[in-house]
């Protein structure tokens, strides 16, 4: 059972990669300045989405062992990092309100993850 968990914590992380790439084929003076398919065409944005085609082989491993009633919340752990990191690397805002969300996020996943 604890390889599911890795499992599913490979393709939670896996996702976070193909989404902090698509945020930079996405942001930038390059992509500013082209239209939709240079910017679908950058390497980042073609890795993203690999990544994403990555993350989602791995989860279905993970669905073997985790009910899926579990494992798919438990993916809601992507937003607490994915916010974080918004705000580290691409200057997002992170107030009060977003992060008594993420509070409250992590908790509900903590909470669900000790019931499986």
């Amino acid at each position: 059972m604890l390889s599911a968990w890795i499992t599913l914590a490979a393709a939670i992380s896996t996702s976070l990669i193909g989404q902090v790439l698509l945020k930079a084929g996405a942001s930038g003076s390059v992509a500013a300045e082209t239209g939709f398919l240079d910017q679908l065409f950058r390497w980042q944005t073609i890795i993203g989405l690999g990544a994403y085609g990555g993350a989602a082989l791995l989860y279905i491993i993970a669905l073997r062992k985790i009910p899926m009633s579990v494992a798919l919340p438990c993916t809601a752990a992507s937003y607490v990092v994915i916010a974080v990191i918004g705000w580290a690397v691409f200057g997002e805002s992170l107030g009060a309100q977003k992060l008594a969300a993420i509070g409250l996020i992590s908790a509900g996943v903590l909470l669900l993850a000790t019931t499986a």
